[in-house]
């Protein structure tokens, strides 16, 4: 096998880094009312796919929903009042664009690091850094 077919072959095995919805999906908030209370049932498996502490994510929801939440014993999320799923998903999807998509690349392969006292955001992706805005 030649350069030129190796090079091909690695081609067609490497997957496409436009394609972030094929590489990246956000399960959709499971939430139910329970009382005055909303849960969200599937925030551990969220907060695992985003790669961020569950209490920083818990924090943002508060703050974008203007309640208090707390994570129960099963790892739901449990915010006073009554939350749609389309309110809970926009808030997620905040989430995301504010500390999870890289904004100079658009991939997700971020992470939190601490630059001189700061939070900033480094993609292992591109390389960039950026500040979290916190």
């Amino acid at each position: 096998m030649d350069y030129d077919d190796r090079l091909d072959r690695a081609l067609e095995e490497t997957p496409d880094i436009h394609q972030q919805g094929e590489r990246f999906e956000v399960p959709t908030p499971e939430i139910r009312t329970e009382g005055h209370a909303t849960v969200f049932e599937n925030f551990q498996d969220v907060v695992e796919r985003l790669d961020r502490d569950p209490d920083h994510v818990l924090q943002f929801l508060q703050n974008e929903l203007g309640t208090s939440a707390r994570i129960d014993e099963s790892g739901r999320a449990r915010l006073t009042g009554d939350f749609s799923t389309d309110r809970i998903q926009a808030a997620i999807d905040d989430y995301l664009e504010a500390f999870v998509i890289c904004p100079e690349c658009g991939l997700p392969d971020t992470r939190f690091e601490t630059e001189q006292g700061t939070r900033v955001i480094k993609c292992d992706a591109c390389g960039a850094i950026s500040p979290t805005g916190e």
